[in-house]
């Protein structure tokens, strides 16, 4: 089950006594988590109806007595095993013979990100309760998710002031989330969330590095380059994050280079590439710029330089210069 059916069935009134949510986005379990709790249990019967235990600390046996306790003054409990890949061989064991007769008053919820469902234990799961994938969303995704975040707040969002976010912020949704609620107060009265909203509630430091890197690269200028890395570095951003980045914009490039040599005409060319029109008339002389095999090289570095960062073996600022000159033909 993915994370958006579950939510749905909860909105729904449709709770299952076993749940397992699993995956690399913390922000969507933690939804998750929370309209469960809402639907479920009132504030002020938390205290006791609620339990939290982490895999690394507590057994399966008190996870399965807590979950075998009946809901006092209310018709449901809720028991959240975080860190539950942690779990023991034992626990685990444990919390399978749990499986063949769960409460159900309980509902009892385990957050973990990996699993193997080769295993018995997940076999089992899957079979008597739910494995719920709350994944990281793809590029293409993050634009419905600000527009919902935004909608939910009773406005709407320009679709450049959307890209613009994804352009700064990437695909964490917890930050995304945090500047869509700054922005939304920003526009106060007015009902729809613009560009310069955006602009005014982010960092003028990271807008300005962001697109000025975009630009450079673009623009095969690498001394502008490497200041604009050099600013984002130095001002706390994630080298990982930086590279999501740059590969973000070198997608684009790409697609809008193969639109122009297939003689797409120009005022086609953004709603064929998914770009905004407020961005494409920078993007056009970039993609320009670069051969469609120049690009496919620059794609192989750019998986190279994924690897490397996440091996820590080089220097970030290094590995990130070393794309910066590969992407500028240096």
């Amino acid at each position: 089950m993915k994370y958006q059916e579950l939510m749905h069935a909860v909105d729904r009134g449709e709770v299952r006594p076993l749940l397992y949510l699993h995956g690399d986005e913390p922000y969507l379990m933690e939804k998750l988590v929370r309209r469960l709790l809402d639907l479920l249990v009132p504030h002020d019967m938390r205290d006791f109806n609620m339990e939290v235990f982490y895999g690394n600390e507590r057994s399966g046996a008190e996870i399965v007595e807590a979950a075998a306790t009946l809901p006092m003054f209310a018709d449901w409990r809720v028991v959240l095993v975080k860190k539950a890949d942690a779990l023991s061989a034992a626990s685990l064991e444990a919390v399978a013979g749990y499986l063949d007769n769960p409460s159900p008053a309980t509902c009892l919820v385990f957050l973990g990100e990996k699993i193997d469902q080769r295993k018995k234990f997940f076999a089992e799961f899957k079979k008597k309760g739910e494995l719920v994938e709350c994944r990281r969303l793809y590029e293409n995704q993050l634009g419905p998710f600000i527009t919902a975040e935004v909608a939910a707040r009773g406005k709407k969002i320009d679709g450049a002031a959307a890209e613009m976010l994804v352009y700064l912020v990437g695909n964490n949704l917890q930050e995304l989330v945090s500047e869509v609620e700054k922005a939304s107060l920003y526009a106060g009265d007015r009902d729809t969330v613009t560009v310069r909203d955006i602009r005014e509630v982010a960092s003028d430091t990271r807008v300005n590095s962001v697109f000025e890197l975009a630009d450079a690269l673009g623009e095969k200028k690498i001394d502008r380059a490497f200041r604009s890395l050099d600013t984002l570095l130095a001002g706390g951003e994630a080298p990982l994050l930086v590279l999501a980045m740059i590969t973000r914009h070198y997608r684009q490039l790409w697609k809008v280079r193969e639109l122009l040599d297939r003689k797409v005409p120009t005022r086609d060319i953004g709603k064929a590439a998914g770009i905004n029109p407020y961005f494409l008339q920078g993007i056009i002389p970039q993609a320009r710029n670069y051969q469609p095999a120049e690009l496919r090289r620059l794609f192989e570095k750019i998986f190279q330089t994924d690897l490397a960062l996440k091996t820590g073996r080089i220097k970030p600022r290094v590995v990130l210069e070393r794309l910066l000159l590969d992407a500028c033909g240096k």
